[in-house]
């Protein structure tokens, strides 16, 4: 492992560059139907909500300086843990392999203008190795990288923002999407963050202000990119937005701010992989690790059709956000260390009740989504039964 230490300002462009991604965009089209106002009022409360169960899960990795999943050994045991590390490796290959293929597809529309060829395949090939370049840096050295990247990315989206909302708004179609809804799908975004975070601000010299500021960045610059999507399907006559920046003229603007955005995110989802690995297995290598997931997640892209994801957001939900209640109750509350266990059977049956109880919940339209209700339950769950059948020891 590298042994220097990340500032405050180097957490912050990490997670400025996680909240600028097409995925966000794309899921902020997706609230329009419910008109700028209320669009705007969901997307701020989800992630409200769900940066704030950021900051408490950044927090316990950085006071133990543990990774994410190294983490969830205080609340599932030594064993116990493995389950949540083969899922979470498993989810961000595919999230690799999805934000990819979305970048590449929207760079292919704006390179058609200029090349006269789509070269889909082609830009996969292009995102996964910046990917992988990226990974060879390591996080603990892309300070000057991310500066520079962050900077020229920062730019361009205020052009991006500029040329969308300079139209005239149009009504929003018919769709059917309660204000819960709304929410949740706000929410879903930073709780896709929750397995991951700790491995980041583990490496802070500071770790409550890295958490602090880390969720505050990527709070406002994932709202902003909800918002960007929202105001693209209600100011313009297209939720495309590769589309808006080819009709705006942006020509290789728009190639830079989609290639730039999908890498910064979507390293992220590589490097924490290799991270969760360690967690199965000692043997294994965290760059060697992210690098295959970088691998398998553009051949992904190129050979299989794994573009819808909004489903896959509400498993990463129904899964991680009872995990993490679990470990905010176990920690914050209880004072409670389990990694001395094999197995912590009563938080396994816990976390399952969640688990079924959040997928309920998906049938339920409450005002403030399903993430919220459903971790309230948890938590107060495990407390009450940890106070009665509990006695490990302390944190």
């Amino acid at each position: 492992m590298e042994n220097k230490k990340t500032s405050v300002f180097d957490n912050s462009l990490i997670w400025f560059g996680a909240g600028v991604s097409i995925a966000e965009i794309m899921t902020g089209t997706l609230i329009a139907p419910l008109g700028f106002t209320k669009g705007l009022f969901a997307i701020l409360l989800g992630h409200l909500i769900g940066c704030a169960l950021m900051y408490f899960a950044g927090i316990i990795g950085g006071r133990t300086e543990r990774s994410a999943m190294e983490t969830v050994k205080m609340s599932f045991g030594e064993k116990g843990s493995l389950l949540f590390s083969t899922l979470n490796v498993l989810q961000l290959v595919g999230w690799t392999a999805v934000m990819i293929i979305g970048g590449a597809k929207a760079v292919s529309i704006i390179s058609n203008s200029f090349l006269g060829s789509p070269l889909e395949s082609l830009w996969c090939i292009v995102i996964g190795a910046l990917i992988i370049l990226w990974v060879v840096i390591g996080i603990t050295n892309l300070g000057k990288v991310n500066t520079v990247a962050m900077g020229g990315l920062f730019l361009l989206t205020i052009v991006l923002s500029t040329v969308i909302f300079k139209g005239n708004i149009v009504n929003p179609s018919a769709g059917g999407l309660s204000f819960g809804s709304a929410v949740e799908l706000s929410v879903a975004m930073p709780l896709s963050w929750l397995p991951l975070i700790s491995d980041y601000i583990k490496e802070a010299k500071e770790p409550g202000k890295s958490a602090f500021a880390s969720v505050g960045v990527y709070f406002i610059s994932s709202s902003w990119m909800y918002v960007i999507g929202m105001g693209a399907a209600l100011f313009t006559k297209s939720s495309d937005i590769a589309v808006i920046m080819l009709q705006a003229g942006l020509g290789i603007l728009g190639v830079i701010i989609i290639i730039l955005s999908t890498v910064t995110t979507t390293f992220l989802d590589a490097y924490s992989a290799g991270v969760s690995s360690v967690s199965i297995s000692k043997k294994l290598s965290e760059k060697k690790v992210a690098i295959i997931v970088c691998i398998i997640g553009t051949l992904l892209a190129i050979f299989t059709p794994i573009e819808e994801f909004e489903n896959f957001l509400y498993l990463i939900g129904s899964v991680f956000a009872p995990m993490i209640a679990v470990q905010i109750a176990d920690y914050f509350f209880l004072k409670k260390d389990y990694s001395a266990l094999s197995v912590n059977k009563t938080n396994i049956i816990l976390w399952l009740i969640g688990f079924i109880t959040y997928r309920v919940f998906m049938r339920i339209d409450t005002p403030i989504g399903n993430t919220l209700p459903v971790m309230i339950i948890v938590m107060i769950l495990c407390i009450i039964v940890n106070k009665m059948f509990g006695g490990k020891k302390e944190c």
